[in-house]
């Protein structure tokens, strides 16, 4: 299937589900995008010269990771149960989900470990930094379905990291061209933002909610092009 069609279809899904979705992922953005401008506000007013970093600050990295989680694995389940034409609700999703946030987070750590390392350590080496960042990006690639095959197949963390490696292997390309996505929506998200810091805090939050809903049909496009090549993969077996 061309990547024109995933997007398509992608989109229909998300358009079709849009009210399901809003219910079900909104809350959660509230709170996550309520902690990371928090945690921007108290980044912005540290003293650069003596920086603290406190048990409020730890644990309110912990609580993201959390929510992130769970935001992810109660979006991939919504996806996972919508395609066998399952009409769950939204309690049921955020119960079930919670099942799948400790091996989301290690999966999240490790492959998120495995992504930046590259950039890290050639960084240090100064012109080999681009070399570094186009090996994470693809990497990237490479491991953006660690999430469905830990929700989806339910391996653990270590085995998603490697069944998604293998799987991406001949998809690398048209999912680095859903990723490359979410360079106009940073770009979008930026401007809007910018906008909104003219207004006042509780508009920027509106705005960064609004953004990161939009943001999940990028999510939406890789667990089409996930299944479309897994029911391949099932007919070739």
């Amino acid at each position: 299937m061309s990547l024109s069609a995933i997007l398509t279809e992608a989109y229909n899904f998300f358009r079709n589900h849009i009210s399901q979705l809003a219910i079900l992922t909104v809350p959660l953005l509230f709170i996550q995008v309520g902690i990371q401008l928090w945690l921007g506000m108290e980044i912005r007013n540290a003293d650069l010269e003596n920086p603290q970093f406190g048990a409020s600050h730890m644990v309110a990295m912990m609580a993201l990771l959390l929510v992130f989680s769970l935001l992810i694995a109660a979006l991939t389940l919504f996806m996972e149960v919508r395609s066998h034409g399952h009409e769950p609700s939204t309690g049921m999703l955020l119960k079930t989900s919670l099942n799948f946030v400790p091996g989301l987070l290690l999966a999240g750590v490790f492959s998120g470990m495995a992504i930046i390392a590259p950039t890290m350590i050639l960084g240090t080496l100064g012109p080999l930094l681009l070399v570094g960042m186009a090996i994470s990006i693809y990497l990237f690639s490479r491991l953006a379905y660690v999430n469905f095959m830990v929700v989806v197949e339910r391996l653990t963390p270590l085995q998603a990291i490697k069944g998604s490696f293998t799987f991406s292997r001949p998809i690398a390309f048209k999912t680095l061209m859903v990723l490359l996505l979410y360079i106009p929506l940073s770009l979008v998200g930026g401007s809007l933002s910018a906008l909104a810091q003219n207004v006042g805090l509780p508009v920027v939050l509106i705005v960064e909610v609004l953004v990161a809903f939009f943001g999940l049909f990028i999510n939406v496009a890789l667990f089409r092009l996930y299944m479309v090549t897994r029911s391949k993969v099932e007919e070739r077996a």
